[in-house]
């Protein structure tokens, strides 16, 4: 007799069912331990996006180029977007892709001791078209060349500087504080 796929998954099933069945005490005892299982890490990752969100612009300074992708990732979830981190290599010019009625944006996040230039302007610009993307912006923790300011207006690149984050930080700061208030 030969058995294909399904039947192989027709078997499986009917094999798991058997058991959660036979033995209430192991499905009880399994649903618990699953269901806390994601409890656990849904509240972990909560914390650990709060944390991120109460950073201000001097740890941001001091952060991973990761780490800062990490926290505006935080930052614009809060702001209402729904954001995709892109793997740390081979992101074709996108760290974030946000979502948003309809719309999708990609970041290139710079976090420089110096002010970003047209590189990152011209990666997430070429990026754009990859991703099928409605905007791009560029987003950092310093300030853009002059150069940068120019091919940015050019192609439609949205840049936010330190100024511009600080102001959502003290934003996000304060709607953290009203909601517990």
């Amino acid at each position: 007799m030969e058995m294909d796929f399904f039947d192989g998954i027709k078997i499986g099933l009917d094999l798991l069912w058997t058991l959660l069945t036979a033995e209430p005490l192991l499905t009880l005892g399994l649903i618990v331990f699953f269901g806390g299982s994601l409890i656990f890490a849904l509240i972990v990752n909560m914390l650990r996006e709060r944390k991120l969100r109460k950073s201000g612009i001097l740890e941001v300074d001091k952060m991973s180029g990761r780490k800062f992708e990490e926290y505006l990732q935080a930052l614009l979830k809060a702001k209402g977007y729904y954001v995709e981190l892109t793997p740390a290599s081979g992101d074709y010019g996108a760290d974030l892709i946000l979502s948003t009625k309809g719309k999708k944006i990609i970041v290139q996040a710079k976090r420089y001791k110096k002010n970003v230039g047209v590189k990152a302007v011209q990666e997430v610009a070429s990026a754009k078209s990859h991703y099928k993307a409605d905007e791009c912006w560029v987003i950092t923790n310093s300030f853009f060349t002059e150069q940068a300011k120019k091919l940015a207006s050019s192609n439609q690149v949205r840049l936010i500087d330190r100024k511009h984050l600080m102001n959502w930080m003290l934003q996000e700061n304060e709607d953290t504080h009203r909601d517990r208030a």
